[in-house]
């Protein structure tokens, strides 16, 4: 089964590279203003029907931000309505920061990909693998989800209220080894590793000699001006933006706080920020509006490397072919038979009651970005799924010429 869809996976990637060769110039203004206006309305209902509190919306073309929409309140208690300047918590696609970091250091020549994990956290050789050698399992595994870890950051946690949500430092984490197994014969699969991305965060501490957030701060972020953009805790000055967030359990919605420390598990999803900043990530990504140093923080070479499919994911159909890149999600989208598949590129994330996603098509050089504060735990992320589509049917294809 694994090897069928591979080879099917092949043959979709080549056609998504030949579909998407077609860029069409930008639609008329009003062409998108009307598309724009039918999703904000429809996000608008959606996010009303499942009860989430606020969010925002937003999507660039070329380097320029063509529609911006939020709705609801990034705090219902306080009165603050959500806002483009409201920031949200990035949970997973903090992932793709924390890749960027690591394939930094790659290219500098202080690592390989093909390194065994424990040649740099030597306490993984406590875990239990009954495939084979701990050593087997390399740092490109990690970042392609294959390496065959658990999907929970930290399964052994309590219910207590003054119970961490996350271990707070390394020692907690390498103390747990001894009561972790490997799931699957790694590098043969997918399966999604929140611990697997938290060693690659503790890898960037011990190649670079700098503490995680000290490294991507200094060497990504500032760079690319996402001077809004931070781990964990939000500065005083910032606190004024920041959204509340809400689950949703039995009919009842609960707002979680402010602040949460992602502790000894930032890398896999401690950032926080505003849209703005997410849509600089996605021209950093794009290549466009380029400061002078994109190339500082990663070539572009390097960039298209880290998003070519590896191994499909567990979401994968010939309609929507999801699968994993080297940290980032490869979609090639045919909704019919008939159609050619697009590719897009991106992460998605979900933590306490925060969603949101990016995605790009690198060819039409577009990008969306979508945030909100409540999820229903219930729910399985419908709203996330329902958005995106919004966004993959409505508005995208406006700058593409699918044949």
């Amino acid at each position: 089964m694994i090897r069928w869809l591979m080879a099917f996976l092949a043959a979709i990637s080549s056609l998504a590279g030949t579909a998407s060769a077609a860029p069409r110039e930008n639609p008329e203004p009003a062409k998108f203003a009307e598309a724009w206006r039918d999703l904000s309305d429809a996000v608008s209902r959606g996010a009303t029907e499942q009860r989430v509190v606020g969010g925002t919306i937003a999507f660039r073309a070329n380097g320029k931000t063509l529609g911006t929409s939020s709705f609801g309140y990034a705090d219902l208690q306080a009165g603050r309505v959500a806002t483009a300047d409201t920031l949200y918590h990035w949970a997973s696609m903090t992932k793709m920061v924390t890749a960027v970091a690591l394939l930094q250091l790659r290219d500098a020549g202080k690592l390989s990909l093909d390194d065994p994990i424990v040649k740099y956290l030597p306490e993984l050789r406590a875990v239990h693998d009954p495939y084979g050698p701990i050593d087997q399992i390399t740092l490109k595994m990690l970042l392609n989800h294959s390496s065959g870890f658990r999907s929970p950051t930290f399964p052994w946690g309590g219910n207590k209220p003054w119970h961490p949500r996350e271990p707070a430092e390394w020692s907690q984490v390498a103390a747990m080894m001894p009561y972790s197994e490997i799931e699957f014969e790694p590098g043969t699969k997918y399966g999604y590793s929140n611990p697997g991305m938290s060693f690659l965060g503790r890898v960037i501490e011990i190649v670079s000699g700098e503490n995680y957030q000290q490294y991507v701060e200094k060497h990504v972020l500032w760079p690319l001006d996402m001077r809004k953009t931070y781990f964990d805790l939000t500065p005083p000055y910032l606190l004024p933006l920041r959204s509340n967030n809400y689950l949703i359990e039995n009919g009842v919605r609960t707002a979680q706080g402010l602040d949460f420390s992602t502790g000894a598990t930032v890398a896999n999803g401690g950032l926080n920020g505003p849209i703005d900043d997410m849509l600089r990530w996605a021209d950093f990504l794009l290549g466009v509006n380029d400061n002078g140093r994109y190339d500082l923080v990663l070539s572009r070479q390097t960039l298209e490397q880290m998003w070519q499919p590896v191994h499909p994911t567990d979401k994968w159909t010939p309609q929507f072919g999801e699968s994993m890149g080297q940290m980032f999600f490869v979609i090639d989208d045919r909704p019919s038979e008939e159609q050619i598949p697009v590719r897009y590129i991106g992460h998605t994330g979900s933590q306490l009651g925060f969603e949101c996603f990016l995605y790009i098509d690198p060819i039409s050089k577009t990008a969306a970005v979508a945030a909100w504060n409540t999820r229903p735990l219930d729910s399985d992320r419908v709203v996330l799924r329902d958005v995106r589509r919004g966004f993959f049917d409505r508005v995208f294809p406006l700058f593409r010429t699918v044949p």
